[in-house]
């Protein structure tokens, strides 16, 4: 994408943190931003509070209705969808012995409903020979996250859906770009009291440092878009030395665990 002036630019779950700092900014940029969550009343304070044109249309951006739904009413406002973020997520605590209603609902937002966006929006951005999708995945995608499994294999299964999308489309136009930060001052950051916030409390950064990040990473074109640079050394380590990854975030793991 050469510019993000007057795009038609969707943001999903953007009723709050990473999505609501992402459709101020892409609006302050000139994008005409249709502003997406399941709260209703978060998207029109949200699109209320953006500097450009921006449209809430609240409704579930993770179910197959909801998508179609939504992709419609955004093409109604839009004209046609430009760029895609597929930023809603959710994070649900446990192993294997999550529930089978927690593990669903972790594929359905934080994968499925990439899978049921780019359905819809590939052929036409194919037969235009444009598109841009930025999914947000988080660096749990990249590493893993403690605690939740839900999160982290959904996270894994987002990067890979987002990595077989861009190789796939590239050569026909479509940009497809990954999202990838550590903590982030959102209410999905776990709070002072909680094992989490040991580990991710302190380099937590703002949800608007996130979306400088996104658009700065629009910009250069990189797959893997990283608000904390050192992921990308955290990264290359774990596939370097994957027995010395494990055993490192073992220790985490025991450190999470300790009164």
């Amino acid at each position: 994408m050469q510019t993000l002036s007057r795009a038609g630019a969707v943001v999903t779950g953007a009723g709050s943190g990473i999505g609501a700092a992402l459709a101020r900014r892409l609006s302050g940029e000139g994008a005409r931003v249709v502003v997406n969550d399941i709260d209703a009343a978060a998207a029109a304070a949200v699109a209320s509070s953006c500097a450009g044109d921006a449209v809430p249309i609240g409704g579930d951006a993770a179910s197959e209705a909801g998508v179609a739904r939504l992709i419609g009413e955004a093409r109604r406002e839009l004209g046609e969808i430009d760029l895609y973020c597929a930023n809603a997520g959710i994070a649900r605590a446990g192993g294997p012995e999550a529930s089978e209603a927690d593990w669903a609902d972790s594929w359905n937002v934080n994968v499925m409903a990439h899978v049921r966006a780019a359905r819809l929006l590939v052929p036409a951005w194919l037969e235009r020979g444009s598109g841009h999708l930025i999914c947000t995945v988080s660096a749990a995608g990249l590493l893993a996250m403690p605690g939740t499994a839900p999160y982290s294999v959904t996270k894994h299964a987002a990067l890979a859906f987002a990595e077989w999308m861009a190789f796939t489309y590239r050569h026909r136009g479509i940009t497809v770009q990954a999202v990838c930060p550590l903590g982030v001052k959102t209410p999905m950051l776990p709070g002072p009291g909680e094992p989490g916030f040991k580990l991710l409390g302190e380099a937590a950064i703002s949800p608007e440092e996130v979306a400088g990040a996104v658009v700065a990473g629009i910009a250069d074109g990189r797959f893997l878009i990283l608000p904390h640079p050192e992921v990308a050394g955290m990264y290359a380590g774990r596939a370097s030395d994957p027995d010395h990854w494990r055993d490192a975030m073992s220790k985490i793991q025991q450190f999470l665990e300790a009164p």
